[in-house]
């Protein structure tokens, strides 16, 4: 058993520029950190098998989800169910750092949508 943090996790970019640390990845589980500075997005996608927990860990996302446009403020989540168009924005002005947690992972499950 070990701590995992930042600077201990496997680290990736994704994006505009954004950075994204794996802090738990397993077949049934995926904990993850990110971190999005103003003005980024993510392309809309959805997962056919893995349903997502979104956390705001500091700062403000936007949430386009099924049709929607939803703010997530700092200490809120929001689920995300498999087959669900979504995609997370930083419209705000400060940098977005947020946890996402899937079960199961889903790494190779996102489908784009252009």
């Amino acid at each position: 058993m070990a701590v995992v943090d930042i600077h201990s996790a496997e680290h990736y970019r994704w994006g505009d520029q954004c950075d994204g640390w794996h802090f738990l990845q397993t077949d049934k589980l995926s904990v993850i950190r990110e971190w999005m500075s103003p003005g980024t997005s993510e392309v809309k996608h959805y997962h056919e098998r893995a349903d997502q927990f979104f956390y705001i860990v500091s700062g403000r996302g936007t949430m386009e989800i099924g049709g929607e446009v939803l703010t997530i403020e700092e200490d809120q989540g929001l689920r995300v169910s498999p087959g669900i168009p979504h995609r997370i924005s930083n419209r705000s002005e400060r940098d977005l750092h947020f946890l996402v947690i899937s079960a199961p992972q889903s790494r190779g499950d996102r489908i784009e949508i252009s």
